[in-house]
């Protein structure tokens, strides 16, 4: 794979000279090269008392960091890009782990013919919403499954096109060995002129094929099964989806129906055989499954007002069902609660369930005047059979009385189910009550003041919080933050004691920007928690230690 990936790399540097030399032997302008890097650097500082402890980097190694650099260039009609990935001690693909790994982690060329689009390469696209298929990156919780193939995009009329695609999902460094394959047609019908009324039809089929390794590990887990719990694999499933917005004057309707025929998935619920009245926790099942998913939305002067619902069922959809936890998706399924930022709001965040849910959200925003606005957002989801799973009641007001200050207050009620999400057996729905401020207080046109305070009730995981949170700004250039997360009364025992404890974990940092280049340095004590990105989450355990990040455009 790498030695791959290098022969490619060489052939793309030979075609950014050849369109130098093009460029200089014309009139016509040059190309441009462009780029980013992206670098992170921990240094693990081992703390037994907040279970910071018995991993790799705390134990003896101490350091972990990943860095990206992005190169691209565009000359024209044509475009070509390429990624390196390092990787050293990291803790990003397993928190509880260490990943050392380096190489060329994208490379692609995009050129288009009249009315013709071509890019081969690894591909980020999605169809749709991305409920049959996404291929896209979140680098906090290390997803990157971009489609090594190539795609077609036909602009058949102006208001008709048609998308191919085809290829191999990647798996970090590495592809996985099954294949994909996709048609997307998109159709846009506008009438009226004045207050037009809009349709954007879209449809959608994805196929996915088995290898003969990966159906070679899966024959071989049903062979361990009891007969009435085997099936007969099968190499090829399909997945159609069906989508559509609507919109006139302020209003937009967004309405997409997708089926995934019989496909074979992991079901990590406990279940109960029919046959053989036996209980088991995680196995192999071939089923079909839906997605119905719908959001309505109104924007207006004073008033918006979104609905979403969505409901789920047996829409595990992976290029290699083997995989576990966050490895091989072809689906985004879109999350259906509020993407909260604060500290303590965010701390019990649900992500998507793929066998079974329903789940509604509304969410209103009204303007009283220039200076007062508020907002209210409530969530709701279940499985379709009736099991509690995420509840959520937020409201907030922001409030400016002059250019000086600007004051925001509010207060959230979450119930949060922990076995579910979690995995934790036994253990009871958490239920939260989190009042919060932020105060922003403009010294003059550079200088700024910044005051955070949020404070949890609840009685289950960890006990109750409280969060505080000071930062100075001098524009544009330097920011200071200093905050403590405390555990004001602490439900659970951690490893080593003997009794509940109060901890506090303290924060510090500094960013500096100087042009293109943001730098950051904190010391960070983190407790365990939900880390999510895009409504993808993931558990995380606590955290002790430096945090150094650079960002640079060019």
């Amino acid at each position: 794979m790498k030695y791959t990936s290098l022969k490619i790399f060489c052939s793309l540097i030979l075609i950014v000279i050849c369109l130098e030399s093009l460029a200089q032997s014309t009139s016509e302008p040059k190309g441009i090269l462009s780029g980013s890097l992206d670098l992170n650097a921990n240094v693990f500082l081992k703390d037994s008392s907040i279970n910071a402890f018995n991993i790799p980097q705390y134990e003896k190694q101490f350091f972990g960091g990943e860095s990206w650099l992005n190169l691209r260039y565009d000359y024209g009609s044509l475009s070509a890009g390429i990624r390196y990935d390092f990787f050293l001690n990291s803790n990003i693909p397993d928190p509880n782990n260490s990943f050392t790994q380096n190489g060329i982690g994208r490379w692609y060329i995009s050129k288009k013919f009249d009315k013709i689009d071509v890019n081969v390469g690894y591909l980020y696209d999605q169809i749709g919403s991305g409920i049959i298929y996404r291929a896209y990156e979140s680098r906090p919780l290390f997803i990157d499954n971009a489609l090594l193939g190539v795609s077609l995009k036909f602009q058949l009329f102006d208001n008709l096109t048609i998308k191919a695609l085809g290829g191999q999902q990647k798996n970090a460094f590495d592809i996985y060995s099954g294949s994909i394959k996709g048609i997307n047609v998109d159709y846009f019908l506008s009438k009226g002129e004045e207050s037009p009324l809009t349709l954007a039809p879209g449809l959608g089929f994805v196929n996915k094929t088995l290898s003969d390794e990966i159906m070679d590990k899966v024959v071989r887990a049903l062979s361990s099964y009891l007969p009435v719990d085997r099936f007969g694999p099968v190499f090829n499933s399909y997945a159609f989806t069906a989508y559509n917005t609507l919109t006139y004057k302020n209003i937009s309707w967004y309405l997409e129906g997708s089926l995934k025929k019989d496909d074979i998935y992991f079901n990590n619920f406990a279940q109960k055989s029919e046959a053989s009245g036996a209980t088991t926790r995680g196995k192999f099942q071939n089923a079909s499954g839906s997605v119905l998913y719908t959001t309505i939305g109104y924007a207006g002067d004073v008033v918006g007002l979104t609905l979403e619902a969505k409901r789920t069922e047996n829409f595990v959809f992976r290029t290699d069902p083997t995989q576990r936890l966050l490895r091989g998706y072809i689906t985004y399924l879109p999350p259906m609660n509020r993407q909260n930022t604060y500290r303590l709001t965010a701390r019990y965040s649900p992500f998507t369930q793929e066998i079974s849910e329903l789940a509604f959200q509304l969410d209103y925003k009204h303007r009283w005047s220039k200076k007062l606005n508020h907002n209210i957002n409530l969530s709701w989801m279940n499985t379709k059979e009736g099991q509690k799973l995420y509840r959520e009641i937020y409201g907030d007001f922001n409030y400016k009385p002059n250019t000086a200050w600007n004051i925001t207050g509010g207060f959230q009620h979450v119930q949060y189910n922990q076995e579910i999400y979690e995995e934790k057996p036994g253990v009871p729905i958490v239920n939260t009550y989190v009042p919060f401020t932020d105060i922003l207080y403009k010294i003059n046109r550079k200088k700024s003041i910044r005051f955070e305070t949020q404070y949890m009730f609840t009685q289950q995981d960890f006990g109750s919080w409280i969060h505080s949170l000071a930062e100075y700004t001098i524009a544009p250039q330097w920011f200071f933050e200093a905050s403590v997360m405390y555990n004001t009364v602490p439900k659970r025992t951690l490893i080593g004691a003997t009794e509940p404890e109060k901890i506090a974990y303290p924060s510090f940092g500094v960013t500096h920007i100087a042009g293109q280049n943001r730098l950051q340095l904190r010391y960070v004590k983190q407790v365990e928690g939900i880390v999510c990105s895009g409504g993808i989450c993931r558990l995380e355990p606590a955290f002790s230690g430096i945090r150094f990040s650079l960002n640079s455009q060019f």
